[in-house]
C-alpha cells in the first residue's frame, strides 16, 4: 500500500486555506458538500491530498467538488471527523495510508477513500433527490423574495462612486466556475472596448492576474489579497441591510478608504445593481452563478436576490460563462461564413425596423469576435 507523506495545512474555511497552502502539502479542511470552485482552487494549488473532516459529497444534490479533485489525481480522504482539526497542527508531518491519516507517534484517524467510481455512484443517487431539493429551493426563494422586492423595485440606496459607468460597458468578474478560461477568451473584447472593470472579492485578484487593474472592488473583503486592495481601485464594502459591514475593518487596517453598500443578496448581485443604476450600456459577467447546482453550492436557502437582480438588469446582461468552449470546437470556416451572412441580413432588417436594437447588435458583434478569436 502506497503511503502519502506531506506537510499539513489546515483551516476550517477552504477559501482561507488556499491562500497559503503550498504545492505538495496535504490540505485538511472541514467543508461539507465541497463545491467545485473551492475544489478547483485546491487543484490549482497543487496539493498532494485532501483530508476532509466532513462529508464532501452531498446527500441532496450532485455537487461537483469531489469529482473535480479526484479527476485531477488528488487523493481524497473523506469524513474523518472534527477530531482531525484538533489533533493535527499546521506544519505537522502527516502520513496517509489507505483510509488512515497519522501524525507519527501522536494520533491516527480514519475516514473513507473517495474513488472516481464511488463518487459517480453517489452522484447518480443524489440526482433522484433533485426534484425534492428543487421544490424546497423554489419555496425558499419565494419566501426570501417577499422580503427582497426592494432590489427589483429600486428601493435601495446605491452609493456614489467616482468611476463613470454611463455610456460604457461594464465587466463584472467573480471567481466562479471556469472564470480563468472565460476571462482569457474575452481578452480582445476587454482591450478594444475598455469596459469598467469590477472585481467581486477574489474576482479582483483574477483581473490583476491577467494584467488588468480593477476600477472597482466590491464585496465583503474576505477572499481578496491585500495587494489587490491596495492597487488603487475604488472599494465598496458589501454591508448587511442594517448597515453592519465586517469587511470595513480590514479595509481601514490597511489605511484605505471605502464606501458601504447595504443590501441583501450576494456581492455579485449588488455589483450588477451598481452598474445598472449608474447607467452602464452593457454588463458582461464572468464567473457568476447561473444554474441550480451553483446556487446550491453557494449554500443559501434561497438565491432570490440573484433571480430578482437578473430580472431587473437582464436586458443589458451578457453572461460570458462557457464562452471559452467556443475555441475548443473545430468549425469549418464555410459554415461560419454562411451563418454570419444569414444572420447579418436578418439583423440588418430587424435593426432597421427597430432602432432600439443597437445594443443587440453590439452583443452579436461581441459573440462573433469571440467565435473568430479576434
Amino acid at each position: 500500500m502506497a503511503v502519502i507523506r506531506g506537510t499539513a495545512c489546515l483551516d476550517r474555511k477552504t477559501k482561507n486555506l488556499v491562500k497559503r497552502v503550498q504545492p505538495g502539502d496535504i490540505a485538511i479542511i472541514n467543508h461539507k458538500d465541497l463545491d467545485e470552485v473551492c475544489a478547483q482552487a485546491l487543484v490549482d494549488a497543487k496539493v498532494k491530498a485532501v483530508v476532509n473532516a466532513s462529508p464532501s459529497l452531498s446527500e441532496n444534490y450532485p455537487n461537483l467538488g469531489p469529482l473535480t479533485l479526484v479527476k485531477a489525481g488528488i487523493y481524497l480522504l473523506d469524513n474523518v471527523g472534527l477530531e482531525v482539526m484538533e489533533k493535527v497542527q499546521e506544519g505537522d508531518s502527516v502520513e496517509i495510508a489507505g483510509d488512515e491519516i497519522t501524525v507519527p507517534g501522536s494520533w491516527t484517524g480514519r475516514g473513507e477513500v473517495l474513488t472516481l467510481e464511488k463518487i459517480q455512484k453517489k452522484m447518480e443517487g443524489t440526482k433522484r433527490n433533485i426534484g425534492i431539493v428543487l421544490e424546497k429551493f423554489v419555496q425558499n426563494t419565494i419566501e426570501y423574495a417577499q422580503h427582497e422586492l426592494g432590489l427589483l423595485l429600486g428601493d435601495i440606496e446605491v452609493p456614489d462612486v467616482k468611476t463613470v459607468f454611463k455610456n460604457r460597458h461594464t465587466l463584472i468578474v467573480v471567481r466562479g466556475q471556469d472564470y480563468k478560461d472565460d476571462l482569457a477568451a474575452i481578452r480582445s473584447y476587454i482591450e478594444e472596448v475598455k469596459p469598467v472593470l469590477v472585481g467581486v472579492d477574489g474576482g479582483a485578484d483574477a483581473l490583476r492576474e491577467f494584467g488588468y487593474k480593477p476600477d472597482i472592488i466590491i464585496g465583503d473583503m474576505d477572499s481578496i489579497s491585500d495587494g489587490t486592495l491596495k492597487c488603487g481601485a475604488e472599494i465598496i464594502v458589501h454591508a448587511y441591510p442594517d448597515g453592519r459591514a465586517p469587511g470595513m475593518e480590514r479595509v481601514k487596517k490597511l489605511g484605505l478608504s471605502a464606501v458601504k453598500f447595504p443590501a441583501p443578496g450576494t456581492s455579485e448581485d449588488i455589483a450588477m445593481l451598481l452598474a445598472y443604476h449608474k447607467g452602464t450600456e452593457l454588463i458582461v459577467a464572468v464567473g457568476t452563478h447561473s444554474n441550480i447546482i451553483e446556487f446550491l453550492d453557494k449554500g443559501r436557502k434561497g438565491m432570490s436576490s440573484t433571480f430578482l437582480v437578473r430580472l431587473k438588469v437582464g436586458s443589458i446582461l451578457v453572461d460570458a460563462k462557457g464562452v471559452n468552449k467556443l475555441y475548443k470546437r473545430k468549425v469549418k470556416f464555410r459554415y461560419l461564413a454562411e451563418l454570419v451572412a444569414a444572420a447579418s441580413v436578418t439583423v440588418a432588417i430587424f435593426a432597421y425596423q427597430f432602432p432600439v436594437t443597437r445594443q443587440f447588435l453590439r452583443v452579436i458583434w461581441l459573440k462573433l469576435k469571440v467565435a473568430f478569436g479576434i
